[in-house]
């Protein structure tokens, strides 16, 4: 049977491109997308053009009180294109950039990263155990800047930390079912992230390069094949790890 991966945040970035690799090997893919639907729309579209199933479903993974209603358009889809209850592959990925020094971090702002990227994948991933496959695979993203620190990231820093230890936990509580958790920690990409600040700041790529062996900062090729990769046959042994993906940055 044809692969069933559920990727959040997937109109552009890394989920975009991580869509576009699973189709590539083969998989079928459902997207989600907070706002921007045509962007979803034409996504979809090039995954159609690659021969593979895609729909994209509207969610705010922000907002947990909107997620059983997104649950029951998940069970409709299933029916009505795949003809099944459930799916293979869950990837975390839907997120935002923060970025302000400690003493000027708002709480808005605080709670909105921790809305987004830690409460919102810990019960989104829960009202979608049911509809998980057994011997399924989650990946949660992350980030590089975990283990390196750079200034004005300390809340986007902590509460990524928080995903990397939730991951640990979910590995221990589904490994019953044969579901593995994993958490890939990309380095500095360049994407639409932060307003696109990797990408279109000189300044910024530059330093970011500096700190990475392989002297660049990441794109989104770089990202979307390797997780598609984990979720893979190939990678059915690898199971609770933070697995960076940065280039070598910062050692």
């Amino acid at each position: 049977m044809t692969t069933l991966s559920l990727i959040t945040g997937a109109s552009r970035g890394l989920g975009r491109n991580t869509a576009l690799a699973i189709a590539r090997a083969g998989g079928d893919v459902i997207l989600t997308y907070q706002s921007r639907e045509a962007e979803a729309r034409a996504a979809v579209a090039e995954i159609e053009r690659l021969g593979r199933k895609a729909v994209a479903l509207q969610l705010d993974a922000g907002k947990v009180s909107t997620f059983p209603g997104f649950v029951e358009q998940l069970k409709t889809a299933l029916q009505e294109t795949w003809q099944r209850e459930r799916f293979d592959h869950l990837v975390n990925n839907a997120g935002h950039g923060e970025m302000a020094p400690l003493a000027e971090m708002s709480e808005a702002a605080f709670d909105g990263l921790v809305n987004v990227h830690f409460k919102g994948v810990f019960f989104l991933t829960q009202k979608l155990l049911p509809l998980l496959s057994d011997g399924g695979r989650i990946v949660n993203l992350s980030s590089g800047l975990t283990r390196v620190s750079a200034e004005g990231w300390s809340a986007y820093a902590a509460v990524k930390g928080a995903v990397e230890v939730l991951g640990v936990y979910m590995a221990k509580e589904l490994g019953g079912r044969g579901i593995a958790v994993n958490t890939v920690a990309p380095g500095a990409i360049e994407t639409d992230f932060l307003g696109g600040a990797v990408r279109d700041t000189p300044a910024f790529n530059a330093h970011f390069a500096s700190m990475t062996a392989l002297g660049r900062v990441g794109v989104a090729d770089d990202i979307g094949p390797m997780i598609a990769s984990l979720l893979s046959e190939a990678n059915r042994w690898v199971n609770a790890q933070r697995i960076e993906v940065s280039g070598g940055q910062g050692i």
